[in-house]
């Protein structure tokens, strides 16, 4: 997982406001109550860190992997 897609992510769950909040305040307690800021920092990835802040927040596994986008239309 790249750095984007984390982003991505993070505001497709929460809005582009709290996902910014979440990851310099969210404490993860699966990554020694890092920060995900903090976690990335210490050099943990990015799919690590979106698994612990799903953990964290409790977002369902059903919406773990992002929003259905609908397919881009051929023109």
């Amino acid at each position: 997982m790249r750095h984007a897609l984390y982003w991505e992510l993070m505001d497709d769950e929460f809005g582009r406001m709290r996902a910014a909040s979440l990851h310099e305040d969210l404490a993860l307690s699966t990554l020694g109550s890092l920060t995900p800021a903090q976690a990335f920092e210490a050099g943990h990835g990015p799919k690590e860190v979106w698994a612990a802040v799903c953990e964290a927040a409790g977002v369902p596994a059903e919406r773990r992997l992002g929003r259905d986008k609908p397919a881009a239309t051929p023109m």
